[in-house]
């Protein structure tokens, strides 16, 4: 053995410790002297809309940016720029520079490799461009998928020839790795005809095994080829520490475990945004300078995108404000036909000069003719929401809640500090609606208007389950955990449940489970539609944000949810589904057939002393909005006796309420064991009809105006916060403000406390009073018709299912309770439907007598419709002899008869 070895490794030790030392002090000293740093701007980043690809949310990935010193940051999601409005609203906080960007695969039709490119946005032309390119490639085929090829960029179609070229954008080709020579030499060559002096070749250097010779291969060709080298990360994660999530991601996309992904993970954690002195020690100068000259050619900014209303609903010779003014006025006279009282005109000429102000008569107008066309069809539809505080849509038929109710507050709607279209939600029966969307696609066309999308986010039983299929543990194990998690656990209640299963909380499966698992919360999983929020705009709606085809039929929809278009100052028009309206106009429809009784909404009796004891008695099995069993242990406490206490009770079972404790005071108080006390008279103003307590948000706004010195808008302001609170704590700069102006205008610092905790229980979900006095109308109604004509109630609900918390056989068994006389489906008499059986010769004439409920075929479970009419229509003809015959006459298989015997 060498006696000067040990002598030789301590040496070495030392030098390397020093190494390393001087090397910190040298990284610490250029840090210190960023100017020594080269400026830099990723142009290749995936978000998490990316779905199952990127790692990191937008917001992370543009705050990270930030840290970094980046120069700009273009998110390029693959075909799609749905997480493109996050990001910027996180751009604008951290002062960085966002471009705007996408990446896409594009096929040869003459068989050779795919091209990747990665396009930007330069100015707004450019972005139409993008946008239309995308909304072209995800429209021609299924949801999930797109196609683009090279002819649609060279020779495209003639209603695309504008986009030849793809003006106004910026292209870099991403060659596949390792390069291949042949390939790229073919593909710059079509770059270079295509986009003439704006394409680049992007080198991306990840430290792979063939890194020199990917950098070698790709600089001759450039030189060669004439084009510019330009440095790209393909980042899918904002830090290296995501690469674990990462691998998650496409073990989920590949269905597959981690461990059987093999060479399809990523073979390093190099794809996330790397320190300027790492990129430094990989590009060249010139490479990392070529980012920065590229983002200097980009301007683009979502700020400038501006939406222009449809105007083709204003007729020639009219404004839209001078139309809008006519059709209100118009409406007033027929819901006033005595005359309209000098406070209402007064109220109307505010809201139109508001509604002027902000130039949104077309949004009203376009919510007036959608529905005037439900209408105009016999489709019922009842507007709701914070519409329901203006008089303006009460005249235009739009909702039914009467603004001649002081308590409704007109900026809870509407407001100039909200700098935003009004939100107006409209439903419609559930079993018409889609005529009212068709409509709408008929009347604007499909390059003109389309639903918002729905991001579907992972909550934790998917999270869990997903994971855990992606770690290798047993589908049982995986679906016995995400069946016993409750959406509140915290991480440590999780490795509980995982005991609970089976499993050792403390071993490293359990631990990377739980850790993975909890990352992935909120990630976004898929697009789809809203329920039925619409975006319908003047010129081409695929130069504001791409359209992709939706997994039902004869639907598109946008990539950007709702907030992404509130953010951005969009309109949006919700067109929504409810089953008690289907329900409430077959119902009336019945009753139209009966002498004597309520053909409309407005033609039932108000205030009927009956029906209101029925509710108070909690018999409200099927009725609107009071039939939980939440609602139905509230309603003998609270004894409705009056509209307005139905509104109360619609509202009161909420987690507002709740959560602020507003719900046993106001209890206490409406049965005398508490006195009902003011501090001050305009308080009182406020919170008489509810006795003191504030339940609604529009109330809790009206103190912040009276009390706290708020303006209107300002009130609203802190109504968003309020709903807000809890995932952005957007009411902790209220507190002082609140508290202070109540001090300072006498209140007691006890009920200045107490109103601000309240306002904090409103951050669960605060109840607008005019959203429950819209369902308060509908709650009514269906109370009147199951206390007065429960036959007719129990038909149209039958009729209209699914809908509510019961089953037919719930409901059919409670009818019978009201001696309503149900009879069985039978071929001989059923109908489709459920149906009235009167009496031969025994007309109804008045209320004591009923018409007993023949149930329908509709109710066989596995008959199909076509089968049901044809038994109807063969009926029709002449009764059936025997079973032969029905199954003869109305072409009935075998799995009709099974079908038929069976029920």
């Amino acid at each position: 053995m060498d006696p000067n070895s040990d002598k030789t490794s301590k040496a070495t030790k030392v030098t390397k410790a020093t190494k390393a030392s001087l090397s910190m002090q040298n990284n610490h000293l250029i840090m210190q002297q960023g100017a020594c740093l080269p400026d830099y701007a990723e142009l290749f980043c995936l978000s998490n809309f990316t779905f199952l690809h990127g790692a990191s949310h937008a917001e992370e990935l543009v705050a990270r940016a930030a840290k970094l010193g980046y120069r700009a940051l273009a998110i390029t999601d693959e075909c799609s720029l749905a997480g493109v409005v996050r990001a910027h609203e996180e751009a604008k906080k951290h002062d960085i520079t966002l471009l705007i960007g996408t990446h896409f695969r594009v096929t040869d039709p003459q068989g050779h490799a795919d091209t990747t490119l990665i396009a930007l946005a330069q100015n707004r032309e450019g972005y139409g461009n993008l946008s239309e390119l995308i909304t072209l490639a995800r429209t021609r085929t299924l949801k999930g998928s797109y196609l683009l090829t090279l002819d649609d960029f060279s020779a495209p179609a003639p209603a695309y020839a504008h986009l030849q070229g793809l003006p106004d954008c910026l292209l870099i080709l991403v060659p596949d790795y390792p390069a291949n020579a042949a390939t790229i030499i073919r593909q710059a060559a079509w770059m270079n005809a295509t986009f003439v002096q704006r394409s680049w070749i992007g080198l991306n250097l990840l430290t792979r095994a063939m890194d020199e010779l990917h950098h070698s291969r790709i600089r001759d060709i450039a030189l060669n080829q004439g084009m510019p080298v330009v440095a790209i990360g393909h980042v899918c994660m904002h830090v290296r520490s995501r690469k674990p999530l990462q691998d998650t991601l496409t073990a989920i996309r590949l269905g597959k475990s981690i461990a059987e992904c093999g060479y399809s993970l990523a073979s390093n954690a190099e794809q996330h945004l790397r320190a300027r002195l790492r990129l430094a020690n990989l590009y060249s100068p010139q490479a990392m300078a070529e980012t920065v000259r590229i983002a200097g050619m980009c301007h683009f900014s979502l700020d400038e995108l501006r939406y222009e209303y449809p105007d083709e609903l204003v007729p020639a010779g009219q404004t839209p404000a001078s139309y809008l003014k006519r059709e209100v006025y118009l409406g007033a006279s027929q819901r006033y036909p005595n005359g309209l009282s000098a406070k209402l005109i007064q109220k109307i000429e505010y809201e139109l000069a508001l509604i002027n102000d902000l130039a949104y008569e077309p949004y009203f107008l376009t919510v007036h003719d959608i529905v005037r066309f439900a209408r105009s069809k016999g489709i019922l539809c009842q507007g709701r929401g914070s519409a329901a505080n203006s008089v303006v849509c009460y005249c235009l038929h739009i909702t039914e809640v009467s603004p001649e109710n002081d308590t409704l507050l007109f900026e809870r709607f509407l407001s100039k500090e909200r700098g935003e279209p009004p939100d107006i939600d409209v439903d419609f029966e559930h079993q018409r609606r889609e005529e009212v969307i068709q409509y709408l696609y008929r009347k604007y066309g499909r390059d003109r208007t389309a639903l918002a999308a729905a991001v579907h986010t992972y909550r934790p039983k998917g999270a869990l389950r997903e994971v855990g299929k992606a770690l290798g543990v047993d589908l049982a194990l995986a679906d016995a955990v995400a069946r016993s998690h409750h959406w509140f656990d915290s991480k440590q209640e999780l490795l509980g449940r995982f005991s609970e299963c089976g499993l050792d909380p403390d071993s490293a499966l359990a631990q990377q489970w739980a850790d993975l698992a909890t990352r992935l919360l909120g990630f976004p999983r898929h697009l789809s539609q809203h329920s039925g929020g619409f975006v319908i705009t003047k010129g081409k709606l695929s130069r504001l944000v791409p359209i992709e085809n939706a997994a039902m039929k004869d639907r598109s929809v946008i990539q950007w949810d709702k907030d992404d278009l509130e953010s951005l100052g969009l309109l949006k028009v919700d067109v929504l589904a409810l089953g008690m309206l289907s329900a409430l106009k077959r119902a009336f429809d019945l009753m139209a057939t009966l002498p004597g009784r309520p053909s409309r909404m407005q033609d039932i009796p108000r205030e009927d002393a009956a029906t209101y004891q029925m509710i108070c008695q909690a018999d409200t099995v099927g009725v609107f909005q009071i039939e939980s069993r939440a609602q139905m242990s509230m309603l003998p406490r609270l004894r409705p006796n009056t509209f307005y206490d139905l509104v109360v009770q619609v509202a009161i079972v909420r987690p507002g309420p709740i959560q602020g404790g507003m719900v046993h005071p106001y209890l206490r108080r409406r049965q005398g064991k508490e006195v009902v006390s003011y501090p001050k008279p305009e308080i009182e103003k406020v919170l008489s009809r509810t006795l003191g307590v504030p339940i609604f948000q529009e109330q809790v706004m009206r103190i912040a105006i009276v009390a706290a010195d708020f303006s209107p808008g300002e009130a609203d302001e802190l109504r968003r916060a309020m709903a807000a609170w809890k995932r952005k704590g957007g009411l902790a700069h209220y507190k002082d403000r609140i508290i202070g102006s109540m001090l300072k205008n006498g209140y007691e610092e006890e009920f200045a406390s107490n109103i601000f905790n309240q306002m904090l229980g409103f951050g669960e979900y605060g109840f607008p009073e005019s959203h429950a006095a819209s369902f308060a109308i509908l709650t009514y109604a269906s109370s009147w018709i199951k206390c007065h004509e429960p036959a007719v109630f129990l038909c149209s609900l039958l009729n209209s299912q699914p809908m509510g918390f019961y089953s037919p056989s719930q409901l059919v068994q409670d009818a019978r309770r009201h001696h309503v006389e149900v009879r069985p489906i039978t071929v001989q008499h059923s109908d489709w439907d459920s149906s009235l059986e009167i009496p031969t010769g025994e007309p109804i004439a008045n209320t004591s007598a009923q018409a007993a409920v023949r149930l329908g075929l509709s109710l066989l479970r596995g008959l199909s419709f076509d089968a049901g009419r044809r038994i109807q229509d063969a009926r029709r003809i002449c009764a059936f002899s025997d079973v032969t015959d029905l199954a003869r006459r109305a072409q009935l298989n075998r799995h009709d008869m099974e079908v038929l015997a069976a029920g």
